[in-house]
């Protein structure tokens, strides 16, 4: 008997020894992360590569592989360019001109894509009959759709985030229409049972879980609408419709400028890597931390 005691202690504290460990390597600590390697290993990749671009063009221009500068302009004419602007007081509203349109028409495009991607997700017969022409929108050029929101609103601002919502909503509706698809149904079953039925299941259950395809699907729906908004503002240019990078590439091609052909490039690309590096890399981030997928080391 006593040997059954002392068996059945030793068992328990082994038990709660396994469940501390078991504690311990499913807990994550927060540790911060040294500033060295914040800038050897987030801010020095893309340096160095901003770096070899730059000597890459230099050297095209340095050792007369391109003699034509209207071709090619250097790196300095494309500097010079940029510092005018700026000095001007220019350069932030060309930025912001575009950056406005792009984030209020992506916000819109989220509010209708959202609700959509939910009812092609759950709905079969709507899947049925709106999922093959989402797809074919999600894969129709931008520019395409430029003339007629031309013809239809005219050239103003209400064109171009009718373009902006054209090539954003379908990339968000189905990015969560494929979200939902691999939510495991054990989750869905779990939730029912604890009375998680209807908008409170969606809001609780199936929206967390969908979150990695969503996410997914509004970086691509941003990518979408800002080249969409580009095309609009190249193609549809105005002048009161103001002037933002798309128009400003135009007029650089239109005045034969390379240089401000160029600032044009840089600023939309500058533009789009820091809408990524701010918004949605963060969030990838915390979506795959979330769910113990990412762990710093």
């Amino acid at each position: 008997m006593a040997g059954a005691d002392a068996f059945a202690r030793d068992g328990g504290a082994d038990l709660a020894g396994l469940e501390a460990g078991l504690d311990a390597l499913e807990s994550t600590h927060k540790v911060r992360t040294p500033l060295r390697r914040i800038l050897t290993g987030t801010v020095m990749p893309p340096v160095i590569a901003v770096a070899l671009v730059l000597a890459v063009w230099q050297a095209l221009i340095s050792f007369h592989i391109v003699d034509d500068p209207v071709k090619l302009p250097a790196p300095a004419a494309v500097w010079r360019v940029l510092r005018d602007a700026w000095l001007k007081g220019e350069l932030l509203g060309y930025i912001w001109t575009s950056v406005s349109r792009g984030l209020l028409g992506f916000l819109l495009a989220l509010a209708i894509g959202t609700p959509l991607g939910l009812l092609v997700a759950r709905a079969r017969f709507v899947r049925a009959a709106i999922g093959p022409v989402l797809s074919g929108l999600q894969s129709l050029p931008s520019v395409a759709w430029v003339p007629p929101a031309v013809i239809w609103l005219g050239l103003n601002n209400r064109m171009m985030y009718a373009v902006v919502l054209l090539g954003a909503v379908p990339s968000i509706a189905n990015g969560l229409v494929s979200g939902v698809d691999q939510v495991p149904p054990l989750f869905l079953r779990a939730g029912r049972t604890l009375g998680a039925t209807g908008l409170r299941g969606t809001w609780h259950i199936t929206l967390p879980a969908a979150l990695p395809g969503y996410v997914a699907g509004l970086k691509q729906g941003w990518a979408f609408s800002w080249r969409s908004l580009m095309a609009a503002e190249i193609i549809a240019s105005f002048p009161d419709l103001g002037v933002g990078l798309g128009q400003l590439l135009e007029n650089g091609r239109n005045a034969g400028d390379s240089a401000m052909v160029f600032e044009a490039i840089v600023l939309i690309l500058v533009v789009g890597i820091a809408v990524d590096l701010l918004i949605f890399s963060p969030l990838e981030r915390w979506v795959l931390r979330s769910r113990g997928l990412l762990v710093r080391s």
